[in-house]
């Protein structure tokens, strides 16, 4: 970013977008959501950024660059599985059908990496080797490529919990979801990060791990929902640079939410100790990643929204307009 005056974009983020005309508000860590008379649910992305089940900062531009982001996969995806989206009426707002949510996440893997306590790299860093179900050899380190795609389901929290890992035969055995449903779940899993995966590889990039939720529409058909694909939700690695990183014992160079975790522990446990405030220039390389993600998978330059009116003040004349029955 150019701007002389880094605290100023800081200080314009996003990071209420609570509208007293509109019906239903639920807040989320990172999104403000209103669930609409009519089965549509509208998901407002903020610049709020969480991470260890907490909101940590406020990032410059990063709602909307979820938001679009997301967008460019849920359009290229439509075919391996349909998605909740109806309508964009502004940058960083998605209407989307109303599902029921299935309980569990589905998270996919190709390396052996991660921070967070439901990650796989710090399980076998303190000796486990059989992991969501999965057997793992001795010997291996971190951020190395597994010898296949694997699918490590978690637990959805409530607010302020922690996911927990839960293995395939855990799932079946609790009836949590349906036989069929968890075989559809995971062949959809895997279709879209192979998707994503391949796009990625043509950007110079590596899709190392990803998160997606998953409903039921009023059909009964199973729906790819919230986002995919995103920063926030995967991990991406600059491949050019992976290999000599890799070797050498170093980090590889993410555009991801990993550079933010990454940070946060090397200044405390952020399980058990206070997490100090980040940097504003911390925040700005931050923001910086997540842009040029966003133009390296999409192949289009990132359209930073005017500077003349504030982005509630945007958004709220957006769903005005969308949405002229409640104003």
């Amino acid at each position: 970013m150019t701007d002389s005056d880094p605290q100023k974009i800081i200080d314009n983020c996003l990071v209420d977008a609570e509208f007293k005309e509109l019906p239903n508000f639920y807040r989320g860590k990172v999104r403000d959501a209103y669930d609409l008379p009519d089965g549509r649910r509208l998901l407002i992305a903020t610049d709020r950024q969480s991470a260890f089940d907490q909101v940590l900062a406020a990032v410059p531009y990063k709602g909307q660059v979820l938001t679009q982001t997301a967008r460019y996969w849920f359009e290229v995806t439509e075919e391996i599985c349909p998605n909740h989206v109806v309508d964009y009426p502004d940058p960083n707002v998605a209407a989307v059908k109303k599902l029921d949510m299935l309980p569990i996440e589905m998270v996919v893997r190709d390396y052996l990496t991660g921070s967070t306590e439901t990650s796989i790299w710090p399980m076998y860093e303190r000796g486990e080797r059989l992991l969501y179900g999965h057997q793992f050899s001795d010997g291996l380190r971190k951020n190395q490529k597994l010898p296949e795609t694997i699918i490590t389901p978690t637990t959805k929290a409530e607010q302020g919990e922690h996911d927990a890992p839960i293995t395939e035969a855990e799932i079946l055995e609790t009836g949590l979801i349906s036989e069929a449903h968890w075989r559809e779940l995971s062949e959809k899993s895997l279709g879209l990060f192979v998707k994503g995966r391949e796009l990625a590889a043509r950007q110079g990039l590596i899709l190392v791990d990803t998160k997606f939720e998953f409903g039921l529409d009023e059909t009964g058909r199973i729906v790819v929902a919230d986002e995919i694909l995103t920063p926030d939700s995967s991990r991406y690695w600059v491949a050019d640079s992976y290999m000599a990183r890799f070797e050498s014992g170093e980090n590889p160079e993410s555009l991801d939410k990993e550079f933010l975790r990454l940070w946060v522990s090397a200044q405390c446990d952020p399980y058990n100790d206070p997490i100090p405030e980040i940097p504003v220039e911390t925040l700005i390389e931050f923001s910086d990643k997540y842009i040029k993600l966003f133009e390296l998978v999409t192949g289009r330059k990132f359209e930073k929204p005017a500077e003349d009116i504030s982005a509630q003040d945007r958004i709220q004349q957006a769903l005005s307009n969308y949405l002229p029955n409640y104003f």
